[in-house]
């Protein structure tokens, strides 16, 4: 039987993803019961990848040699029993347990697949799965936002908060943003933000208060973690609901502990967001305790976001397309708060 082998980016050690990553032909296995092999055109870069480069991202913790990778683009060539009918189908989806993704071949969870129409390109697809299928799942099935309300996106110019500012503004809502310095906080004001906040200035608590005339924010969209989530307890108005989407700010300890009696005192609600799509919610709650959302929940959502992408309504955020190469670079400006919306790596066919 042939053996299939994928060039892919190999974590050789835990550490600086400049220094640890190697790139090395890796076999590549038979996809099992609801899994697909997908042979990948692109992806992006993303933060928590590099967390699990450098060991820190105590959820998922790997142990060298591995290939990292969250999310991948590509045709799905073959499958195994319960999947069949994704092959030759192109779409966007994460890796089993949430790595394998750096590689010209990856594995995937076929609960987390969608497929993918032909008029978004590679680039533009590999820019859809987390900023906006999380955005969604945060903003609509989580916080019920409605039309009229008050939306704080911090790190509105990253991939996330990209997404969140669009989807606040086609979801009717006032978006006040968050961002570091001046061309960011332009960026967050061209993809539609009614307010936008340069944090480096000294926090936003102050600012936020005054964009609302004292009345607080309805809905907090939160990726950053440790003293932005503190500060933006401040924001929150009656009823809020703040988003706990992530915790870049906190990765070394992988998340810092949170006093809920702000919430208590200030009658505003915090509310957990994990998105990764199941084929049984129940049965992973029973055994782990995690409430992850069904399949059927994200071609629900993937349906609504493709119609408004086709509409204009949202546009993906792709700032930067580059190759394969510069893969380790890339992960390492993203970590140094150098890029804006989403990188996306091709892979060499």
């Amino acid at each position: 039987m042939t053996v299939l082998t994928a060039d892919s980016w190999v974590a050789t050690d835990l550490g600086d993803p400049t220094k640890v990553l190697q790139r090395r032909s890796v076999e590549v296995r038979e996809p099992g019961p609801g899994e697909v092999r997908v042979k990948v055109a692109a992806f992006c870069v993303n933060l928590n990848d590099t967390d699990v480069v450098r060991g820190r991202y105590a959820i998922l913790p790997l142990t060298p040699p591995f290939t990292p990778g969250m999310e991948s683009v590509g045709v799905v060539e073959s499958a195994g029993p319960g999947a069949e009918h994704l092959v030759g189908q192109r779409v966007m989806g994460i890796p089993v347990m949430a790595h394998g993704g750096f590689a010209q071949y990856a594995i995937l969870d076929a609960a987390t697949t969608q497929v993918l129409p032909a008029w978004l390109s590679d680039a533009e697809a590999a820019a859809v799965h987390y900023p906006y299928h999380l955005g969604w799942f945060a903003l609509v099935e989580r916080a019920r936002i409605h039309p009229g309300e008050t939306l704080l996106v911090h790190a509105a110019a990253g991939g996330n908060g990209s997404a969140a500012v669009q989807l606040g503004k086609a979801l009717g809502a006032t978006v006040i943003a968050t961002a570091g310095g001046p061309e960011k906080v332009e960026f967050a004001r061209s993809l539609g933000a009614d307010v936008v906040i340069d944090y480096l200035d000294g926090g936003f608590a102050d600012q936020v208060d005054e964009a609302t005339f004292g009345h607080g924010v309805d809905v907090a969209y939160d990726t950053v973690g440790g003293t932005v989530t503190t500060e933006t307890f401040r924001c929150m108005g009656i009823h809020g609901r703040h988003l706990l989407v992530g915790y870049s700010q906190d990765i070394a300890n992988d998340g810092a502990p949170v006093t809920t009696a702000p919430a208590v005192y200030g009658n505003f609600s915090l509310y957990g967001v994990c998105l990764v799509y199941v084929d049984d919610p129940l049965g992973l709650r029973r055994t782990l305790g995690f409430n992850w959302p069904a399949r059927s929940e994200g071609q629900h959502a993937h349906a609504k976001l493709l119609t408004m992408l086709r509409s204009g309504a949202i546009r993906t955020v792709v700032t930067e397309e580059i190759s394969f190469d510069d893969l380790p670079a890339a992960m390492e400006r993203q970590e140094n708060r150098q890029t804006m919306g989403r990188v996306v790596v091709h892979v060499p066919q």
